[in-house]
């Protein structure tokens, strides 16, 4: 009985109560008579109630009165996968995938036994997965494992419409070989992007300056008076120089009204100067002829002794040395004879014996007496 009946039969016990109630005071009843009789209505009405619910908590079938029927076993639709190479954009270098994947049948009231719903649950996550990975570099990988977290999270058929499958706990990673030399490659890249933007930067600069700033002496000029122009002073000392590194930089004699800036572009008039410090030129006037002619002229070896003397030069000095030295080689290939004497009166450097074996500094100090 439901509450509601419970109601209603407490409700007509009542109403029974209250009818009895006035007939016997309509009919004058003994008091005896019509508050017995309601008595037994309310009483009456109190026990039906309770013995209704007593009945509806009682079980409709009691343990044991029915068979028992044996549980279906419970099918597993849970597999494992590990370390499946799925392709990325990069051509051999594949992802290692490993996940859960969990599979349901489309129709769990089929009861065909010719498919293996695990497998197509595991080749149709591998499909959407695939999908995914071919389309994105391997330089990534952590990131790429989020992404195939949601496209695989959600069930979804097979393309035989048999199974849902989805994956769980998907985890992405590379070879440590490939790893190796995608970081390898990353390192590559950054320093060649270096290099190549300091490249560029240097090939500005030359540009800036060569076809800009070292254009002419005049755009030398007013391009270090911008940089220095609180010293105007410096500026026009330093002309000279500019004038050297405009020539120098084009390949080019210095300009005519900055020659006399240059000390070493000296020369007679009329005759271009040198472009640069120690460009050689050829000497412009006609052979000399020898100071002195006959049995007393004086040797080459003696006027570069005089010459050594006259602006200070001492045999044994070290420098007097080098500059023999250096002498001697620049005249080697005219005089060779006068190259090994200046070594020997002065200290320079030791030289080979002549071919006929004999030492050229066993020779005397002085110059040799000729024989008239």
């Amino acid at each position: 009985m439901s509450s509601g009946q419970k109601t209603v039969s407490v409700f007509l016990s009542l109403i029974s109560a209250l009818l009895v109630l006035i007939l016997g005071l309509t009919l004058d009843w003994p008091v005896w008579m019509w508050s017995g009789a309601i008595s037994l209505l309310l009483v009456a009405g109190t026990v039906g109630a309770v013995t209704a619910t007593r009945v509806q908590q009682r079980a409709p079938f009691p343990p044991g009165t029915l068979p028992e029927q044996p549980s279906p076993p419970v099918e597993r639709r849970e597999l494992q996968v590990t370390r499946v190479p799925i392709p990325s954009q990069l051509a051999d270098y594949d992802f290692l995938f490993s996940a859960r994947v969990r599979w349901c049948p489309v129709d769990p009231t089929s009861s065909d036994q010719l498919i293996n719903p695990g497998a197509l649950a595991v080749e149709a996550v591998l499909a959407r997965a695939r999908q995914v990975t071919s389309g994105l570099k391997p330089f990534r990988s952590a990131l790429v494992q989020h992404e195939l977290n949601g496209a695989l999270g959600v069930m979804e058929r097979d393309r035989e419409g048999h199974v849902q499958a989805m994956a769980l706990d998907v985890h992405l990673t590379l070879a440590d070989e490939d790893q190796e030399r995608l970081d390898r490659l990353a390192a590559i890249r950054k320093d060649e992007a270096v290099w190549e933007h300091q490249r560029k930067y240097e090939q500005n600069k030359r540009e800036y300056l060569g076809d800009d700033v070292l254009q002419s002496t005049g755009s030398a000029v007013v391009w270090w008076l911008a940089k220095n122009d609180d010293h105007v002073e410096k500026t026009v000392k330093d002309i000279g120089l500019l004038a050297r590194l405009s020539s120098a930089a084009n390949n080019a004699e210095v300009d005519e009204p900055f020659r006399h800036l240059v000390p070493d572009s000296a020369h007679s008039p009329g005759m271009p100067g040198p472009a640069f410090p120690g460009a050689e030129q050829a000497d412009p006037l006609p052979d000399r002829a020898p100071l002195r002619s006959g049995p007393d002229a004086p040797e080459a070896a003696d006027l570069f002794t005089d010459a050594f003397r006259l602006v200070g030069f001492r045999p044994g000095d070290d420098e007097s040395a080098l500059i023999a030295d250096q002498l001697a080689l620049a005249i080697s290939a005219r005089d060779s004879a006068t190259a090994e004497e200046l070594r020997r009166r002065f200290g320079g450097q030791p030289t080979a014996p002549h071919a006929d074996g004999t030492d050229p500094s066993a020779q005397d100090d002085g110059p040799a007496d000729q024989d008239t």
